[in-house]
């Protein structure tokens, strides 16, 4: 079956770096439309960035220029490479998958993937 395994959050001071792994498994990864997602305490889940088989990438406003999302379809592996690091990314953070082509502003919509992993969580302090 679809598995989505998330590693790589912690706990880091404002301005700090982390790198966000997903392992995923049970099926061919380059059919799929992969994404982070994460949500805070009270707030709704949230599109981070997404990226497309043919390397196409999102990214929401809020987090452009400071995380870098990529895979390695060899190790069917997603990451998302966080820096500049600010309280107000203190979230879970969530790994998605879809099994067809998002477009436009669809890639940050929670309802149009198919499998989520478990989270990791992420905490950042000031």
């Amino acid at each position: 079956q679809v598995q989505l395994v998330e590693s790589g959050g912690g706990s880091v001071q404002s301005g700090g770096s982390l790198r966000l792994s997903c392992a995923a498994s049970g099926y061919t990864y380059s059919d799929y439309y992969m994404a982070w997602f994460r949500q805070a305490p009270g707030k709704k889940r949230e599109g981070v960035a997404a990226i497309d088989s043919d390397g196409s990438i999102k990214y929401a406003d809020s987090v452009k220029g400071r995380f870098t999302i990529s895979d390695d379809s060899a190790k069917n592996t997603l990451y998302l490479q966080m820096s500049s690091l600010k309280p107000e990314d203190t979230a879970m953070y969530y790994c998605a998958a879809s099994d067809h082509v998002l477009l436009g502003a669809n890639w940050g919509n929670q309802y149009e993937y198919n499998y989520w992993g478990q989270g990791t969580q992420v905490a950042v302090s000031s």
